[in-house]
């Protein structure tokens, strides 16, 4: 099993948003977008900084596959 962020990817082209202005609105890295993108795992921290700048709760950024 393994985490996937998928439901994020999704997500962004839903609101017309680009990786970039997620990591400006979670003020994230970009080694922090790039880990994402390859399904590596993040802190809490991250989780709740992308969660709240995007008004959703962590199921809807993520699974487990």
């Amino acid at each position: 099993m393994a985490i996937t962020f998928n439901k994020l990817w999704h997500l962004l082209l839903d609101r017309g948003m680009t990786k970039e202005d997620l990591r400006i609105a979670a003020k994230l890295s970009p080694t922090t977008i790039a880990t994402m993108g390859r399904n590596e795992g993040i802190s809490s921290k991250t989780i709740e900084k992308i969660c709240v700048a995007l008004g959703v709760q962590p199921g809807d950024i993520m699974e487990i596959e």
